[in-house]
């Protein structure tokens, strides 16, 4: 049974809090267990989860800020503790090659594990996953920074009254799928006369950022976008100033890019109630709003209609 859900170990920002570790988040996604931004602290927020280091399949960091990248070397060192089995592949800025070879080698372990370095070098990169492609696109921030987004393919859902009417059953229904259509009793049946298109489903990451059109193509149509929300409005040109958004911005950008539920993070040490975060977006989205907390779990919502079904 597939699963997709986000499970959220951090949400501060610069600095933690009692309440808020730093950044940290697994998107589990079928056979995908990616985790993305392991802030400082991020492999003992995992122990209070369901998820392993094992687990992890991918690494997707967005930028060499502390409190973005921190994790990465106990993360790193974890693998090879538990001598996960699998190849586990990490993408980052590739101008930020260099910090990575530091916090990876940061202390002597024994390395087993087996690490794939991916670097993102171009905007647009995209890397091609079972379930999907999985892009990553330039955010506007003082150093290198990227966002990512996983998008699955479109499909399509056979119809079991349509299949019964023309008599296909059993391993025909998978021919039909693969081929495109099936000669039934001299008639040649179309995938599409059985079934309607199913939408592939998005889920989008934007850490740090100051709006820019790579946040809104990350956020296009979206199914959950994880966006930070580092500042309130009355903050805005703070925020502009050294690269960061407002839950203001970040929930007009959901609006106008057709998302569907909206995760907000990444907040500021200077506002102790989160509630503040919720009554700014709520006045721009009108969609599913989640202000993000430690170790909670967010579900992908369900499949979009296919607008002709």
């Amino acid at each position: 049974m597939s699963m997709r859900e986000l499970v959220v170990l951090g949400t501060a920002s610069q600095a933690p809090t009692r309440q808020r570790n730093h950044n940290g988040y697994v998107l589990r996604w079928d056979d995908e267990v990616i985790l993305f931004d392991p802030g400082e602290g991020s492999q003992r927020q995992l122990l209070h989860t369901t998820v392993t280091a094992t687990d992890l399949t991918r690494i997707c960091v967005t930028h060499f800020h502390g409190d973005h990248c921190l994790g990465l070397p106990g993360t790193i060192q974890r693998l090879s503790l538990d001598r996960v089995p699998h190849p586990v592949a990490v993408h980052f800025p590739a101008g930020g090659a260099e910090y990575f070879a530091r916090l990876r080698h940061a202390t002597s372990f024994y390395e087993t594990a087996e690490l794939l370095v991916e670097p993102i070098e171009a905007d647009g990169q995209q890397v091609a996953l079972r379930c999907g492609t999985l892009e990553a696109r330039r955010l506007r921030h003082p150093i290198e920074t990227y966002g990512y987004r996983l998008v699955e393919p479109d499909g399509h859902r056979m119809l079991p009254e349509k299949l019964a009417a023309y008599g296909i059953t059993g391993p025909a229904v998978g021919e039909l799928i693969r081929v495109g259509h099936l000669d039934v009793d001299g008639r040649r049946v179309t995938r599409a006369e059985v079934s309607v298109p199913r939408p592939g489903q998005r889920f989008a990451f934007v850490m740090d950022t100051g709006l820019c059109d790579g946040v809104y193509a990350l956020a296009e149509h979206a199914d959950l976008l994880v966006i930070e929300s580092t500042f309130l409005e009355s903050e805005a040109a703070l925020a502009a100033e050294v690269g960061h958004l407002t839950a203001a911005q970040a929930a007009r950008v959901a609006t106008e890019s057709g998302v569907r539920r909206l995760v907000l993070t990444h907040f500021s040490q200077r506002y102790p109630d989160p509630r503040l975060f919720h009554d700014e977006a709520r006045t721009h989205f009108d969609g599913e709003l989640i202000i993000a907390e430690d170790l909670s779990t967010v579900q992908l919502p369900p499949r979009r209609v296919a607008s002709n079904e």
